[in-house]
């Protein structure tokens, strides 16, 4: 393969922050990047050549996406998996990672099926259709359990956990409510229980496949609360051995995959070290955030350079880095003002991202914060000081 530049055009079904965040990483690669998005003046749009405004899985939408673009990646799982197939056979114009990638992703029974068939260690699981079904697997797993929506969660939406047979019904309810096109009357499909797993840690790790070649990027620490990502530490505060079998599993996980590109691989350290698969999303995640100035190369430039199917770059880290996510602290949706940002931008080391949305409602990411320590920083020290710079930021008047 011969490069040169400009280099070629990437069309991205999704304009939000990870939209954003790969249109400011193609321009030094001299690529450009066309969006699609129902937002008008989506997040990504100041950044990219151009946005349409149109639903993620919009056939015309798609199909004038595929005849301005060279390749067609997302960075939303809402993307319509058999539209981008009909879109890439019409048009010629390839998709990656695959659509049967992001087909197999989206099911999270299926997904689930389909690893544990291929070794990958993930916790013991039951698709549910009916709150009896729910009690039956509940008996067999034990409490607490997760209850997930099969289809459409993110960010916590569509995880329930269940502490006990009190909360079955409940929960039940909740997720069959979330998820897409399931009713009360009809909830087969909605649902699946995994067994609970006493963890350690969370550990996450960005793996990548290119053309004919695959790689990781280190192994980082992942900390949640209300099921929505808050923190990430590099490297993890887990032993060397326990950093290698998580990146085994994550190559494991990338031959199951098919198509090229940056995968987001969740992980439990679980009971005696064990590593158990978690969830996978087919595109740039919230905790490879810190490859931006933690890593050689990005895993958003990473991802451009896979789905062109240009040579990887070097997936080293650089040195300890600690992200904080900025979420929404207000009680209700209204227009978005950070304020205190002046604190960030005076902190040592430290590096404001900020999304463009609009809008901010409570828990919604709007931003993060990265502090890059010495090559001998203590990683926990530099979570409390990144966490302290993110703490003075808020969309609060008052």
């Amino acid at each position: 393969m011969t490069t040169t530049l400009p280099g070629p055009t990437v069309g991205v079904v999704g304009g939000g922050q990870l939209g954003r965040m790969l249109g400011e990483a193609a321009a030094p690669l001299g690529i450009e990047v066309i969006v699609v998005d129902p937002t008008p003046d989506a997040p990504a749009s100041p950044v990219v050549a151009d946005q349409i405004v149109a639903d993620f899985d919009d056939p015309d939408a798609l199909a004038e996406l595929a005849e301005r673009a060279d390749y067609l990646t997302y960075e939303i799982e809402l993307a319509g998996t058999g539209v981008l197939e009909t879109v890439s056979q019409e048009t010629g114009t390839p998709v990656h990672p695959k659509p049967e990638t992001l087909s197999l992703i989206e099911d999270k029974l299926v997904q689930k099926r389909r690893l544990e068939d291929a070794g990958v260690p993930v916790p013991p699981f039951r698709g549910v259709d009916s709150v009896d079904d729910l009690r039956a697997a509940l008996d067999e797993l034990g409490y607490p359990a997760m209850l997930k929506a099969r289809e459409g969660g993110y960010d916590g939406r569509g995880n329930v956990p269940i502490e006990s047979p009190d909360d079955v019904e409940s929960a039940f309810a909740t997720i069959v409510d979330a998820a897409p096109g399931a009713t009360p009357e009809d909830p087969s499909g909605a649902a699946m229980v995994e067994a609970f797993v006493d963890f350690e840690r969370e550990l996450a790790v960005m793996g990548v496949r290119g053309d004919g070649e695959r790689d990781t990027f280190p192994v980082t620490e992942t900390i949640h609360r209300e099921e929505i990502l808050r923190e990430t530490v590099s490297p993890p505060r887990a032993d060397p051995a326990v950093r290698e079998r998580a990146r085994e599993v994550a190559l494991d996980v990338l031959d199951v995959m098919a198509g090229r590109g940056v995968f987001g691989i969740e992980l439990f350290q679980g009971p005696d070290d064990e590593i158990f698969l978690n969830e996978i999303a087919p595109r740039p995640h919230n905790s490879g955030h810190w490859t931006i100035e933690g890593a050689l190369t990005s895993q958003f430039e990473q991802h451009l350079r896979a789905v062109v199917g240009w040579p990887l770059g070097a997936t080293d880290r650089r040195s300890p880095t600690v992200t904080a996510n900025v979420l929404g602290d207000v009680d209700e949706r209204q227009d978005a003002t950070l304020r205190n940002v002046d604190h960030a931008l005076e902190a040592d080391g430290a590096s404001m991202h900020y999304y463009g949305k609009d809008e901010v409602y409570r828990l919604r990411k709007m931003g993060h914060v990265t502090q890059v320590g010495d090559d001998d920083a203590d990683p926990g020290e530099l979570l409390e000081r990144t966490r302290d710079v993110r703490d003075e930021l808020t969309f609060r008047s008052s």
